[in-house]
């Protein structure tokens, strides 16, 4: 099953993701395991495979790491990246990540974090267009790492704000 197929979507990197959340509740309700008893479980793995589908084109890394295993180029994802340059301003983005104490220094850095994505998207179409698997692959891998430093921006930004609701200091 071609997930791209599955929604009707084009085989590419960029796509809209109203759309795709649109199509994935169409598919959802058609396939949902209590619509028909006797389908059940039937309906239920494809429920899961809906699922599957949708949360691996829902992001940007992961969406790129399939566009590559549908041309068979997807072995090594899991290797580290090797960009000496990279690795530096990941380094930096991390300390900046640690010693972030507000939610304007954590916008700060998501909206820097955006930018790098956005040239790393770019990069990956060129790579990818020119079969260029190699770099395509390392785009890959450095997508993953700013998907992972978003998401602990977002547990950052839960502490900050749960520090902010329950002063420590508050009576009871």
């Amino acid at each position: 099953m071609n997930f791209f197929e599955l929604f009707a979507l084009p085989e590419q990197l960029n796509l809209d993701a109203a759309e795709l959340k649109q199509k994935y509740l169409q598919l959802q309700q058609q396939y949902h395991p209590d619509q028909q008893a006797s389908q059940q479980d039937a309906n239920l793995e494809k429920s899961s495979e809906i699922n599957h589908a949708y949360q691996t084109l829902l992001h940007i890394d992961s969406r790129a790491a399939y566009l590559l295993q549908l041309q068979k180029q997807d072995f090594g994802l899991e290797q580290s990246i090797h960009d000496f340059e990279f690795l530096q301003s990941a380094l930096e983005l991390r300390e900046q990540l640690e010693e972030a104490t507000t939610s304007e220094q954590l916008q700060n850095l998501r909206q820097e974090i955006a930018q790098w994505v956005d040239g790393l998207t770019r990069e990956f179409q060129h790579d990818f267009n020119d079969q260029d698997w190699g770099e395509a692959r390392d785009t890959v891998r450095k997508l993953r790492f700013f998907r992972h430093v978003l998401q602990d921006i977002d547990q950052a930004e839960d502490r900050l704000f749960d520090a902010e609701q329950y002063d420590l200091d508050d009576e009871f």
